[in-house]
């Protein structure tokens, strides 16, 4: 008798256990946001490229515009030199401290080997951002504009993604291809 008083509360136990976990299933968090997908602008293809880095931020390139003839402000049109390009990307701080991101920074590379700084007077037309802090964690999508000869092709985006603990002067950027 004193045997089966001991294995008493073993048993109670094991049962409580069981009817615990078989009672209600568990739904495991999900591991990604899940963000609503968003329609392509019209003049534009979606890039389906993975996420680059460049220092301690990462660069997720989403849209590629080419060929654009001008570009139009709430006050004003703006025609190209020779063809306005446009891409849409996402930049993430993955670093453990903020860092000054500078879009002036981000070179366009052509099918000729020509890197070309973005247009400023475009940028100020579509009041995208010139330089921001990018904070731990923080996500910031825009676009960026180039105006780039009619006879050329963009093939790579040069990111730089600010200076970085490892690399305070950030001199070299990271060749994203961009199809």
């Amino acid at each position: 008798m004193r045997t089966r008083l001991l294995l008493l509360p073993a048993v109670v136990s094991v049962l409580v256990a069981a009817g615990c976990s078989a009672s209600e299933p568990s739904t495991p968090a999900p591991t990604t946001y899940e963000l609503p997908p968003r329609t392509v602008r019209p003049d534009e293809t979606a890039l389906k490229l993975p996420p680059a880095k460049n220092g301690d931020t990462e660069f997720t390139l989403l849209g590629l515009a080419a060929g654009l003839p001008s570009i139009t402000g709430s006050h004003t049109e703006f025609p190209a030199k020779g063809q306005f390009v446009r891409l849409r990307l996402v930049v993430t701080s993955t670093g453990t401290s903020s860092v000054l991101f500078d879009t002036k920074r981000q070179l366009l590379v052509d099918d000729k080997g020509t890197a070309h700084p973005p247009e400023e007077q475009a940028m100020i037309i579509k009041r995208q951002p010139a330089q921001f802090d990018l904070g731990h964690g923080v996500r910031v999508e825009f676009d960026l504009y180039w105006d780039i000869p009619k006879d050329v092709k963009p093939v790579a985006l040069r990111a730089f993604g600010g200076p970085s603990i490892t690399d305070m002067k950030n001199l070299t950027g990271t060749d994203i291809k961009l199809g």
